[in-house]
């Protein structure tokens, strides 16, 4: 392995129809749209030069879609972790999440929603077994679902921060102690 800590990349995959309508996604299973792949794309382009040796994702085809267009620009392959799925909203899923926080004033109000903190507790242990596994980047695909809380957990004052269709955030663990680096990364328009 060389020296140094190498960054773990969390991308947020591309957008699906049911992100373009405000619906939660949760477990459903829609494809990217056009916008989604074009951002899945851009993203992979951005990232091709960051040194990525190992792509992770959620098994969803939204996630996996987008990993796999990344994985084949930085030349590795993708292996999916269930640990980074999106959140069981339960019979909520395809509901249109401002109808949801109107009825329950939040989404963890509402009945049958997986809890926030089994979310982190699967995603932050996929994280620590990732750390120090790969002789380069790694590149985890996941959901604004997982990525909030995984944020917020490492560094409090990214509570606020915008987790995009198609952006990353970068994550640095150093003496065991994770640290966020960058927040909502978008490739520049028109370099991608």
């Amino acid at each position: 392995m060389n020296d140094g800590p190498h960054p773990l990349l969390l991308v947020r995959h591309g957008q699906t129809a049911l992100n373009a309508e405000g619906r939660l996604r949760g477990l459903a299973n829609p494809p990217l749209d056009e916008t989604g792949i074009a951002e899945a794309r851009a993203v992979a382009d951005a990232l091709a030069s960051r040194g990525v040796v190992e792509v992770r994702s959620s098994p969803l085809d939204r996630a996996v879609t987008t990993a796999r267009i990344i994985a084949e620009r930085c030349g590795c392959a993708v292996e999916t972790d269930s640990a980074f799925n999106d959140r069981d909203y339960g019979h909520w899923t395809g509901q249109v999440k401002q109808e949801v926080v109107a009825e329950f004033g939040s989404i963890d109000a509402a009945p049958g929603v997986e809890p926030l903190s089994r979310v982190l507790e699967r995603a932050m242990r996929a994280l620590d077994r990732l750390a120090g596994a790969s002789d380069g980047a790694v590149c985890v695909v996941t959901h604004d679902a997982v990525i909030r809380p995984l944020l917020e957990a490492i560094d409090p004052a990214s509570r606020t921060a915008r987790v995009r269709t198609g952006s990353w955030s970068e994550l640095l663990l150093e003496h065991g102690v994770w640290s966020v680096v960058q927040l909502d990364q978008e490739p520049i328009p028109g370099t991608a």
